[in-house]
Protein backbone atom coordinates (compact mmCIF):
# COMPACT_ATOMS: atom_id res chain seq x y z
CA UNK A 1 0.00 0.00 0.00
CA UNK A 2 2.86 2.14 0.39
CA UNK A 3 4.99 3.33 -3.04
CA UNK A 4 8.86 4.15 -3.35
CA UNK A 5 7.63 5.16 -6.86
CA UNK A 6 10.04 6.52 -9.26
CA UNK A 7 10.00 10.48 -9.99
CA UNK A 8 11.67 13.48 -9.69
CA UNK A 9 11.54 17.20 -10.28
CA UNK A 10 14.39 19.49 -11.52
CA UNK A 11 16.79 20.40 -9.36
CA UNK A 12 17.22 23.98 -8.48
CA UNK A 13 19.62 26.01 -10.88
CA UNK A 14 22.74 26.93 -9.13
CA UNK A 15 24.01 30.48 -10.26
CA UNK A 16 26.71 31.04 -7.91
CA UNK A 17 29.67 30.19 -9.33
CA UNK A 18 31.79 28.77 -6.64
CA UNK A 19 28.83 26.29 -6.24
CA UNK A 20 29.38 25.29 -9.80
CA UNK A 21 33.03 25.31 -9.86
CA UNK A 22 32.90 22.65 -6.54
CA UNK A 23 30.14 20.59 -8.17
CA UNK A 24 32.17 20.05 -11.07
CA UNK A 25 34.12 17.86 -8.54
CA UNK A 26 32.34 15.23 -7.48
CA UNK A 27 33.12 15.27 -3.12
CA UNK A 28 33.73 12.93 -0.81
CA UNK A 29 30.64 12.68 1.29
CA UNK A 30 30.99 12.02 5.02
CA UNK A 31 27.34 11.87 6.67
CA UNK A 32 27.29 11.29 10.84
CA UNK A 33 23.87 11.09 12.04
CA UNK A 34 24.05 10.71 15.92
CA UNK A 35 21.00 9.54 17.70
CA UNK A 36 18.52 11.36 20.15
CA UNK A 37 20.68 14.14 20.52
CA UNK A 38 19.40 17.58 21.19
CA UNK A 39 19.15 20.80 19.47
CA UNK A 40 20.83 22.50 22.55
CA UNK A 41 23.27 19.93 23.09
CA UNK A 42 26.28 21.70 21.23
CA UNK A 43 28.48 25.15 22.01
CA UNK A 44 27.35 26.49 18.75
CA UNK A 45 23.61 25.82 19.49
CA UNK A 46 23.77 27.38 23.18
CA UNK A 47 25.18 24.09 25.67
CA UNK A 48 27.10 26.02 28.55
CA UNK A 49 27.71 22.47 30.62
CA UNK A 50 29.77 20.79 27.58
CA UNK A 51 32.13 22.37 25.18
CA UNK A 52 32.27 20.99 21.61
CA UNK A 53 35.18 22.18 19.55
CA UNK A 54 35.33 19.46 16.99
CA UNK A 55 31.72 20.28 16.32
CA UNK A 56 32.24 23.69 16.50
CA UNK A 57 34.66 23.65 14.38
CA UNK A 58 32.01 22.52 11.67
CA UNK A 59 30.12 25.62 12.34
CA UNK A 60 32.79 27.88 12.09
CA UNK A 61 34.23 26.86 8.85
CA UNK A 62 30.77 25.77 7.21
CA UNK A 63 27.29 26.39 7.81
CA UNK A 64 25.05 26.14 10.66
CA UNK A 65 21.40 25.60 10.30
CA UNK A 66 19.13 26.70 13.07
CA UNK A 67 16.14 25.23 12.02
CA UNK A 68 16.86 21.83 10.95
CA UNK A 69 13.92 19.52 11.13
CA UNK A 70 13.85 15.91 11.13
CA UNK A 71 11.35 13.06 12.31
CA UNK A 72 10.23 12.75 16.33
CA UNK A 73 12.12 8.71 16.19
CA UNK A 74 14.37 6.88 14.85
CA UNK A 75 13.18 4.55 11.85
CA UNK A 76 11.53 7.56 11.15
CA UNK A 77 14.06 9.72 10.23
CA UNK A 78 16.27 7.01 8.75
CA UNK A 79 14.21 5.74 6.09
CA UNK A 80 13.57 9.89 5.35
CA UNK A 81 17.00 10.03 4.68
CA UNK A 82 17.63 6.92 2.22
CA UNK A 83 14.60 7.93 0.53
CA UNK A 84 14.42 10.90 0.17
CA UNK A 85 10.48 11.06 0.72
CA UNK A 86 8.40 11.86 3.64
CA UNK A 87 7.18 9.45 5.85
CA UNK A 88 3.66 9.89 4.82
CA UNK A 89 4.84 8.51 1.15
CA UNK A 90 7.42 5.80 1.88
CA UNK A 91 5.27 4.49 5.00
CA UNK A 92 7.95 4.13 7.63
CA UNK A 93 6.53 6.78 10.14
CA UNK A 94 6.52 4.37 12.71
CA UNK A 95 9.54 2.88 15.11
CA UNK A 96 10.20 -0.86 14.29
CA UNK A 97 9.40 -4.13 15.29
CA UNK A 98 6.18 -3.61 15.41
CA UNK A 99 4.13 -2.16 18.70
CA UNK A 100 1.33 -0.25 19.11
CA UNK A 101 -1.88 0.79 20.98
CA UNK A 102 -4.50 -0.95 19.42
CA UNK A 103 -7.84 -0.50 21.95
CA UNK A 104 -6.79 3.22 21.52
CA UNK A 105 -9.90 6.06 20.87
CA UNK A 106 -7.94 6.91 17.66
CA UNK A 107 -7.46 4.00 14.72
CA UNK A 108 -3.62 3.63 13.98
CA UNK A 109 -3.03 3.39 10.38
CA UNK A 110 -0.82 0.46 8.98
CA UNK A 111 3.07 1.10 8.61
CA UNK A 112 5.66 -0.02 6.44
CA UNK A 113 7.48 -2.76 8.77
CA UNK A 114 10.53 -2.61 6.67
CA UNK A 115 12.19 -1.15 4.36
CA UNK A 116 12.23 -2.50 0.80
CA UNK A 117 15.38 -3.94 -0.40
CA UNK A 118 14.16 -3.30 -4.06
CA UNK A 119 13.46 0.37 -3.43
CA UNK A 120 15.93 3.14 -4.89
CA UNK A 121 17.79 4.72 -2.28
CA UNK A 122 20.44 7.35 -1.48
CA UNK A 123 23.50 5.19 -1.23
CA UNK A 124 22.15 3.06 -4.81
CA UNK A 125 21.85 6.52 -6.35
CA UNK A 126 25.19 7.42 -4.89
CA UNK A 127 26.71 4.12 -6.32
CA UNK A 128 25.56 4.04 -9.35
CA UNK A 129 27.20 7.72 -9.84
CA UNK A 130 30.56 6.35 -9.23
CA UNK A 131 30.79 6.23 -5.71
CA UNK A 132 31.95 3.81 -3.24
CA UNK A 133 29.56 3.44 -0.23
CA UNK A 134 29.94 2.58 3.27
CA UNK A 135 27.97 2.51 6.65
CA UNK A 136 29.14 2.09 10.32
CA UNK A 137 26.30 1.72 12.72
CA UNK A 138 22.72 1.84 13.64
CA UNK A 139 20.54 0.88 11.00
CA UNK A 140 16.87 0.40 12.30
CA UNK A 141 15.19 -0.22 9.03
CA UNK A 142 14.53 -3.94 8.98
CA UNK A 143 14.36 -6.94 11.08
CA UNK A 144 15.55 -10.63 10.66
CA UNK A 145 18.04 -11.54 8.09
CA UNK A 146 19.52 -8.53 6.42
CA UNK A 147 20.03 -6.30 9.62
CA UNK A 148 18.12 -5.13 12.82
CA UNK A 149 18.46 -2.39 15.40
CA UNK A 150 22.06 -2.22 15.84
CA UNK A 151 23.35 -2.82 12.38
CA UNK A 152 22.79 -3.54 8.82
CA UNK A 153 24.60 -6.78 8.50
CA UNK A 154 27.56 -7.10 5.47
CA UNK A 155 26.40 -9.48 3.35
CA UNK A 156 23.35 -7.52 2.84
CA UNK A 157 25.05 -4.15 2.33
CA UNK A 158 24.54 -4.61 -1.62
CA UNK A 159 20.96 -4.76 -1.42
CA UNK A 160 20.97 -1.61 -0.11
CA UNK A 161 23.64 0.05 -1.79
CA UNK A 162 26.44 -0.20 -0.03
CA UNK A 163 29.74 -1.50 -0.90
CA UNK A 164 30.96 -1.75 2.66
CA UNK A 165 29.18 -2.34 5.93
CA UNK A 166 31.17 -2.47 9.04
CA UNK A 167 31.05 -5.38 11.71
CA UNK A 168 29.44 -4.89 14.53
CA UNK A 169 31.06 -3.49 17.82
CA UNK A 170 32.23 -5.49 21.14
CA UNK A 171 29.49 -6.73 22.91
CA UNK A 172 26.16 -4.44 22.53
CA UNK A 173 25.64 -1.21 21.50
CA UNK A 174 24.78 -0.37 25.03
CA UNK A 175 27.62 -0.49 27.03
CA UNK A 176 31.27 0.84 27.41
CA UNK A 177 30.64 4.10 24.50
CA UNK A 178 28.33 2.54 23.05
CA UNK A 179 30.49 1.84 20.26
CA UNK A 180 31.70 5.09 19.56
CA UNK A 181 35.05 4.55 18.85
CA UNK A 182 34.26 1.33 17.18
CA UNK A 183 32.72 3.11 14.35
CA UNK A 184 35.09 5.57 14.22
CA UNK A 185 37.82 3.70 13.61
CA UNK A 186 35.69 1.83 10.96
CA UNK A 187 34.99 4.96 9.20
CA UNK A 188 38.60 6.23 8.95
CA UNK A 189 39.68 2.68 8.04
CA UNK A 190 36.91 3.08 4.83
CA UNK A 191 38.31 6.65 4.23
CA UNK A 192 42.09 5.93 4.09
CA UNK A 193 41.34 2.37 1.65
CA UNK A 194 39.25 4.79 -0.51
CA UNK A 195 41.86 6.67 -3.25
CA UNK A 196 40.27 5.84 -6.84
CA UNK A 197 37.03 7.23 -7.14
CA UNK A 198 34.82 9.38 -4.90
CA UNK A 199 33.57 7.96 -1.45
CA UNK A 200 30.28 8.38 0.57
CA UNK A 201 30.26 7.05 4.18
CA UNK A 202 27.30 6.96 6.15
CA UNK A 203 28.38 6.96 10.09
CA UNK A 204 25.04 6.15 12.48
CA UNK A 205 26.63 6.39 16.03
CA UNK A 206 24.37 5.08 19.01
CA UNK A 207 24.82 7.40 21.61
CA UNK A 208 23.06 9.28 23.03
CA UNK A 209 20.18 6.95 22.58
CA UNK A 210 19.07 5.39 25.85
CA UNK A 211 21.08 3.44 28.14
CA UNK A 212 23.05 6.64 28.17
CA UNK A 213 26.53 5.01 28.33
CA UNK A 214 30.38 6.88 28.38
CA UNK A 215 33.97 6.63 29.09
CA UNK A 216 34.27 6.28 33.25
CA UNK A 217 37.15 8.75 33.20
CA UNK A 218 34.84 10.99 31.30
CA UNK A 219 31.83 10.49 33.72
CA UNK A 220 34.21 10.93 36.26
CA UNK A 221 35.32 13.82 34.86
CA UNK A 222 31.65 15.69 35.20
CA UNK A 223 30.64 14.06 38.52
CA UNK A 224 34.02 15.56 40.07
CA UNK A 225 32.39 19.57 38.22
CA UNK A 226 29.28 18.07 40.28
CA UNK A 227 26.66 16.83 37.25
CA UNK A 228 24.25 14.99 39.02
CA UNK A 229 24.11 11.27 38.65
CA UNK A 230 20.96 11.33 36.86
CA UNK A 231 18.38 13.62 35.83
CA UNK A 232 18.63 16.61 33.59
CA UNK A 233 22.14 17.40 32.53
CA UNK A 234 23.22 14.11 34.55
CA UNK A 235 27.25 13.24 34.32
CA UNK A 236 26.96 10.02 32.04
CA UNK A 237 24.99 12.35 29.56
CA UNK A 238 27.25 15.32 29.80
CA UNK A 239 30.16 12.38 28.82
CA UNK A 240 28.67 11.26 25.59
CA UNK A 241 28.63 14.69 24.89
CA UNK A 242 32.55 14.89 24.77
CA UNK A 243 33.18 11.62 23.86
CA UNK A 244 31.17 12.23 20.47
CA UNK A 245 32.99 15.32 20.23
CA UNK A 246 36.21 13.64 20.31
CA UNK A 247 35.67 11.25 17.59
CA UNK A 248 34.47 14.05 15.55
CA UNK A 249 37.40 15.62 15.98
CA UNK A 250 39.52 12.11 15.18
CA UNK A 251 37.45 11.84 12.02
CA UNK A 252 38.54 15.94 10.71
CA UNK A 253 42.09 15.59 11.45
CA UNK A 254 42.85 12.04 9.67
CA UNK A 255 41.05 14.17 6.55
CA UNK A 256 43.23 16.90 7.04
CA UNK A 257 46.52 14.43 7.21
CA UNK A 258 45.04 12.50 4.37
CA UNK A 259 44.64 15.77 2.13
CA UNK A 260 41.13 15.61 2.10
CA UNK A 261 39.62 18.42 3.85
CA UNK A 262 39.36 20.04 0.27
CA UNK A 263 37.13 17.19 -1.90
CA UNK A 264 35.19 16.35 1.44
CA UNK A 265 31.44 17.41 2.01
CA UNK A 266 30.63 16.70 5.83
CA UNK A 267 27.13 17.01 7.39
CA UNK A 268 26.13 16.44 10.89
CA UNK A 269 22.73 15.69 12.27
CA UNK A 270 20.92 13.93 14.57
CA UNK A 271 18.29 11.40 14.12
CA UNK A 272 15.60 13.45 16.47
CA UNK A 273 15.19 15.38 18.93
CA UNK A 274 16.99 14.76 22.44
CA UNK A 275 15.32 12.67 25.53
CA UNK A 276 14.35 15.96 27.69
CA UNK A 277 11.63 13.82 29.55
CA UNK A 278 9.85 9.97 29.23
CA UNK A 279 6.55 9.63 30.62
CA UNK A 280 5.01 6.55 32.07
CA UNK A 281 1.21 5.82 31.52
CA UNK A 282 -1.27 8.05 32.91
CA UNK A 283 -3.24 6.50 36.25
CA UNK A 284 -6.66 7.04 34.59
CA UNK A 285 -9.38 8.08 37.18
CA UNK A 286 -13.28 8.65 37.09
CA UNK A 287 -13.22 12.24 37.73
CA UNK A 288 -16.18 13.34 35.08
CA UNK A 289 -14.57 16.86 34.74
CA UNK A 290 -11.12 15.70 34.10
CA UNK A 291 -11.28 12.38 33.17
CA UNK A 292 -7.76 11.46 33.35
CA UNK A 293 -4.56 11.89 35.43
CA UNK A 294 -1.22 13.02 34.12
CA UNK A 295 1.18 10.89 32.38
CA UNK A 296 3.87 9.83 35.47
CA UNK A 297 7.65 11.08 35.04
CA UNK A 298 9.85 8.46 34.26
CA UNK A 299 13.07 9.59 32.84
CA UNK A 300 14.66 12.85 32.53
CA UNK A 301 18.35 13.21 30.57
CA UNK A 302 19.10 17.05 29.25
CA UNK A 303 16.92 20.27 28.74
CA UNK A 304 15.80 20.81 25.35
CA UNK A 305 15.18 24.69 26.51
CA UNK A 306 14.41 26.87 25.06
CA UNK A 307 12.35 24.24 22.60
CA UNK A 308 9.50 22.76 24.37
CA UNK A 309 9.30 19.02 25.17
CA UNK A 310 11.88 16.36 23.24
CA UNK A 311 12.08 12.99 21.67
CA UNK A 312 9.10 11.84 20.31
CA UNK A 313 6.86 14.87 20.27
CA UNK A 314 5.66 17.03 17.27
CA UNK A 315 6.87 20.43 19.07
CA UNK A 316 10.59 21.78 18.16
CA UNK A 317 12.13 20.10 20.98
CA UNK A 318 11.16 16.58 19.48
CA UNK A 319 11.84 17.67 15.35
CA UNK A 320 14.16 20.54 15.84
CA UNK A 321 18.20 19.71 15.71
CA UNK A 322 21.44 20.66 15.15
CA UNK A 323 22.56 20.63 11.87
CA UNK A 324 26.46 21.69 10.51
CA UNK A 325 27.50 21.79 6.97
CA UNK A 326 31.30 21.87 5.94
CA UNK A 327 32.11 22.15 2.04
CA UNK A 328 34.89 24.20 1.12
CA UNK A 329 33.94 25.99 -1.80
CA UNK A 330 30.30 25.44 -1.44
CA UNK A 331 28.98 25.75 2.19
CA UNK A 332 29.88 29.35 3.15
CA UNK A 333 32.57 29.37 6.18
CA UNK A 334 30.77 31.14 9.64
CA UNK A 335 26.93 30.75 7.80
CA UNK A 336 24.25 30.89 10.42
CA UNK A 337 21.19 30.01 8.07
CA UNK A 338 17.47 30.06 9.34
CA UNK A 339 16.46 28.55 6.41
CA UNK A 340 14.38 25.51 7.29
CA UNK A 341 15.34 22.58 6.22
CA UNK A 342 14.20 18.59 6.37
CA UNK A 343 15.44 15.69 6.46
CA UNK A 344 14.13 14.62 3.24
CA UNK A 345 16.03 17.28 1.38
CA UNK A 346 19.35 15.57 1.96
CA UNK A 347 18.93 12.80 -0.84
CA UNK A 348 18.36 15.51 -3.86
CA UNK A 349 21.04 17.55 -2.24
CA UNK A 350 24.08 15.08 -2.14
CA UNK A 351 22.65 14.13 -5.80
CA UNK A 352 23.24 17.14 -7.03
CA UNK A 353 26.65 17.44 -5.20
CA UNK A 354 27.53 14.17 -7.27
CA UNK A 355 26.59 15.21 -10.43
CA UNK A 356 23.46 13.00 -10.48
CA UNK A 357 19.30 12.89 -9.39
CA UNK A 358 17.18 9.89 -8.97
CA UNK A 359 15.26 8.28 -11.57
CA UNK A 360 12.48 10.24 -13.73
CA UNK A 361 9.46 8.15 -12.40
CA UNK A 362 10.69 8.54 -7.99
CA UNK A 363 8.89 10.44 -6.28
CA UNK A 364 11.68 12.73 -4.34
CA UNK A 365 10.30 15.15 -1.26
CA UNK A 366 12.89 17.31 -0.86
CA UNK A 367 14.80 20.32 -2.20
CA UNK A 368 18.06 20.89 -3.14
CA UNK A 369 19.98 22.90 -0.22
CA UNK A 370 22.93 24.22 -2.06
CA UNK A 371 21.29 27.54 -2.58
CA UNK A 372 21.25 27.56 1.15
CA UNK A 373 24.25 26.99 1.90
CA UNK A 374 25.70 29.66 -0.29
CA UNK A 375 23.44 32.30 1.81
CA UNK A 376 20.74 32.43 -0.52
CA UNK A 377 17.02 32.22 0.46
CA UNK A 378 15.28 28.46 -0.82
CA UNK A 379 12.32 28.24 -3.08
CA UNK A 380 8.77 29.01 -0.69
CA UNK A 381 7.63 25.78 0.58
CA UNK A 382 5.74 24.25 3.19
CA UNK A 383 7.04 21.24 5.49
CA UNK A 384 4.89 18.93 6.45
CA UNK A 385 5.23 15.70 9.32
CA UNK A 386 2.99 12.75 9.38
CA UNK A 387 2.93 10.82 12.83
CA UNK A 388 -0.72 9.07 13.09
CA UNK A 389 0.55 7.02 15.93
CA UNK A 390 0.03 6.28 20.03
CA UNK A 391 3.65 6.75 21.66
CA UNK A 392 2.98 7.61 25.40
CA UNK A 393 6.50 7.34 27.08
CA UNK A 394 6.25 10.84 24.91
CA UNK A 395 2.80 11.83 25.34
CA UNK A 396 2.35 11.58 21.70
CA UNK A 397 -1.03 10.64 19.90
CA UNK A 398 -1.98 10.51 15.92
CA UNK A 399 -1.41 14.02 14.52
CA UNK A 400 0.31 15.88 11.60
CA UNK A 401 2.09 18.88 11.53
CA UNK A 402 2.93 21.64 8.54
CA UNK A 403 5.08 24.45 8.95
CA UNK A 404 4.89 27.78 6.31
CA UNK A 405 7.69 30.71 7.32
CA UNK A 406 7.07 31.24 10.98
CA UNK A 407 3.88 29.53 11.47
CA UNK A 408 3.69 26.20 12.24
CA UNK A 409 0.10 24.21 12.95
CA UNK A 410 -0.44 20.95 14.96
CA UNK A 411 -3.40 18.74 14.49
CA UNK A 412 -3.88 16.04 16.60
CA UNK A 413 -6.72 14.09 15.26
CA UNK A 414 -9.31 12.95 18.06
CA UNK A 415 -7.09 13.54 21.23
CA UNK A 416 -3.79 14.88 22.94
CA UNK A 417 -2.18 15.39 26.51
CA UNK A 418 -2.13 19.30 27.76
CA UNK A 419 0.26 21.32 28.64
CA UNK A 420 -0.16 19.48 32.27
CA UNK A 421 0.13 15.84 30.75
CA UNK A 422 -3.52 15.52 30.69
CA UNK A 423 -5.51 13.35 28.53
CA UNK A 424 -7.83 15.24 26.37
CA UNK A 425 -10.32 13.68 24.05
CA UNK A 426 -11.17 15.58 20.72
CA UNK A 427 -9.37 16.73 17.89
CA UNK A 428 -7.24 19.84 18.64
CA UNK A 429 -5.17 22.38 16.47
CA UNK A 430 -2.29 24.32 18.10
CA UNK A 431 -0.80 27.44 16.24
CA UNK A 432 2.53 28.82 16.93
CA UNK A 433 4.21 31.58 15.85
CA UNK A 434 8.31 30.62 16.21
CA UNK A 435 10.02 33.77 15.05
CA UNK A 436 8.27 35.16 18.32
CA UNK A 437 7.53 32.21 20.60
CA UNK A 438 10.55 29.25 19.68
CA UNK A 439 8.95 27.63 22.94
CA UNK A 440 5.45 27.18 22.14
CA UNK A 441 3.69 28.49 24.64
CA UNK A 442 1.27 31.00 23.60
CA UNK A 443 -1.13 28.79 21.49
CA UNK A 444 -2.49 30.85 18.93
CA UNK A 445 -4.84 28.64 17.15
CA UNK A 446 -8.65 30.13 19.62
CA UNK A 447 -7.35 33.61 18.57
CA UNK A 448 -6.49 33.63 14.70
CA UNK A 449 -8.51 30.89 13.62
CA UNK A 450 -8.67 31.65 10.08
CA UNK A 451 -5.16 30.92 9.95
CA UNK A 452 -5.86 27.76 11.50
CA UNK A 453 -7.91 26.57 9.60
CA UNK A 454 -6.13 28.12 6.10
CA UNK A 455 -3.12 25.54 7.71
CA UNK A 456 -5.39 22.55 8.46
CA UNK A 457 -6.60 22.68 4.95
CA UNK A 458 -3.16 23.02 3.41
CA UNK A 459 -2.12 19.74 5.47
CA UNK A 460 -4.74 17.67 4.49
CA UNK A 461 -4.29 19.00 0.75
CA UNK A 462 -1.05 17.24 0.91
CA UNK A 463 -2.20 14.10 2.79
CA UNK A 464 -4.48 13.58 0.47
CA UNK A 465 -1.74 14.41 -2.25
CA UNK A 466 0.50 11.36 -1.72
CA UNK A 467 -2.52 9.79 -0.62
CA UNK A 468 -1.62 9.07 3.05
CA UNK A 469 -4.70 7.66 5.44
CA UNK A 470 -6.17 10.02 8.14
CA UNK A 471 -6.42 8.39 11.39
CA UNK A 472 -10.34 8.47 12.46
CA UNK A 473 -12.20 6.69 15.37
CA UNK A 474 -10.98 3.41 16.35
CA UNK A 475 -14.15 0.42 15.81
CA UNK A 476 -11.62 -1.24 18.31
CA UNK A 477 -11.40 1.20 21.25
CA UNK A 478 -11.69 -0.33 24.93
CA UNK A 479 -11.85 2.37 27.71
CA UNK A 480 -10.22 -0.15 29.99
CA UNK A 481 -7.40 -0.60 27.70
CA UNK A 482 -7.12 2.52 25.82
CA UNK A 483 -3.50 3.36 26.69
CA UNK A 484 -2.24 -0.48 26.30
CA UNK A 485 0.63 -0.50 24.41
CA UNK A 486 1.07 -3.96 22.95
CA UNK A 487 3.93 -5.73 21.08
CA UNK A 488 1.15 -8.60 19.87
CA UNK A 489 -0.69 -7.79 16.11
CA UNK A 490 -4.23 -7.83 16.98
CA UNK A 491 -6.72 -9.44 14.13
CA UNK A 492 -7.66 -5.95 12.48
CA UNK A 493 -3.97 -5.37 12.70
CA UNK A 494 -2.75 -7.71 10.29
Amino acid sequence: MFSFRFSFGCALAIALAASCAAAARKPNILFILTDDQGWPTLSSYGNRLVATPHLDSLARDGVRFTDAYVMPQCTPTRAALLSGQHTARNGMWHVIPWYGSPWAPVAEPAFREQFPREAFNLAKGLRAAGYVTGIAGKWHLTTGADGDYASLKPEAGPHYGFDFVAPRGPGTQNEGDKWVDHLTDEAIGFIERQRAQPWFFYLAHHTIHNKVSAPSDLVAKYRARGAPEQGLGNAVYLACIEHLDNSVGRLLARLDALKLRDDTMVVFLTDNGGLDTMWGTPAMSNDPEDGSAPLKMRNQEFDNAPLRSGKGTAYEGGIRVPCLVRWPGVARAGLVSAEPVHIIDWLPTLFAAAGTRAPASYPVDGVDLRPALAGAPLPERALFWHMPLYDLRWAATPCAVIRTGDWKLIEHFGDSFDAKLRYRPGRKLELFNLRTDLGETDDRATAEPERAAAMSAQLHAWLKSIPAEIPGPNPHTDPAKRFTETKQKQPWNR
